[in-house]
Formats: structure tokens, C-alpha cells, sequence
């Protein structure tokens, strides 16, 4: 799902619009789609991740 959503961010699509087009596969919510915010944290969390590997130390 993180794959995706970085592929929509890059094509500049909005929050609301990649929640729309995500799916959910795993867990409770299983076929329903993530909230604006899910995304917006799953974004954010990456590109933490991202800045933590590549930064000097």
C-alpha cells in the first residue's frame, strides 16, 4: 500500500484522492479504504525512515 501511495503522491494526486484509491488488504478493515490521515501517516513515517538512512552521522 506505502508503494502505491508514494507512486500517487509523485503524480502530485491530493490525500483524499489516494485514499480513495487505496485499499486496505490485511486486518480487520480488510477492503475498505484508509482515512486521509492513515495516508498522510504513512507518508510522513516513510519519508522520517528515509531521512534517518540517508542523513551522515
Amino acid at each position: 500500500m506505502l508503494s502505491m501511495a508514494l507512486h500517487l503522491r509523485e503524480q502530485e494526486m491530493s490525500l483524499r484522492d489516494i485514499a480513495k484509491r487505496l485499499v486496505i488488504t490485511t486486518g480487520a478493515k480488510k477492503g475498505q479504504h484508509p482515512s486521509p490521515a492513515t495516508v498522510m501517516r504513512m507518508l510522513r513515517e516513510h519519508g522520517g525512515h528515509a531521512a534517518a538512512i540517508t542523513a551522515p552521522q
